[in-house]
């Protein structure tokens, strides 16, 4: 009788650890970001925050390992001029599943951010090669619906300079399917 009492609470712990590994097999989100530009000088005169917001599509292609699109757009001034950039990205990203309430997760993407007249001093709108790596949790709201909190550090290189950028962010994240 005393193994059956100890049988139950291992049963569903067990039970408990398979359905904290449910992995879903496509997550769209979508939500605020805040892009802190830096030229990247001394002086830090060069640097201001543009508001803005996003979207992603991920698709898992196991509990740990997925493909991210991403695309975010920002708007703000810029010494007294109104300038907006966009950026689109895609790459891995690595995902940690093993409690059912938080998901960390870390992603590498490369793409390009197109930038208006204005935006760091340029003379007319253009794209450059843009790279964003960061990570976040997504927490659990209900079985289909997270909250997403990000930091990423976005390179990008106007005017023959290179900006090493802060991004922040948060948003809903719906999963749908299983793996």
């Amino acid at each position: 009788m005393k193994r059956f009492v100890w049988l139950v609470p291992a049963i569903f712990l067990f039970c408990l650890t398979a359905k904290a590994q449910d992995t879903p097999a496509w997550e769209v989100a979508g939500g605020y970001s805040y892009l802190y530009a830096n030229l990247g000088n001394s002086s830090g005169s060069s640097s201001f925050g543009l508001q803005g917001g996003g979207g992603s599509i991920t698709e898992n292609l196991n509990n740990w390992f997925g493909g991210r699109a991403e695309v975010n757009v920002y708007h703000g001034a810029e010494a007294g001029t109104t300038v907006s950039a966009v950026t689109a990205n895609y790459g891995p990203v690595f995902s940690y599943r093993r409690s059912d309430t938080f998901t960390p997760w870390a992603s590498v993407q490369l793409g390009i951010i197109h930038n208006s007249q204005g935006y760091l001093g340029t003379s007319e709108s253009s794209f450059q090669f843009g790279m964003v790596t960061g990570g976040g949790v997504d927490i659990k709201v209900s079985p289909r619906v997270a909250v997403r909190l990000n930091a990423d550090y976005m390179y990008s290189h106007f005017l023959g300079l290179r900006q090493d950028n802060l991004v922040f962010g948060g948003g809903l994240v719906f999963r749908f399917g299983h793996k």
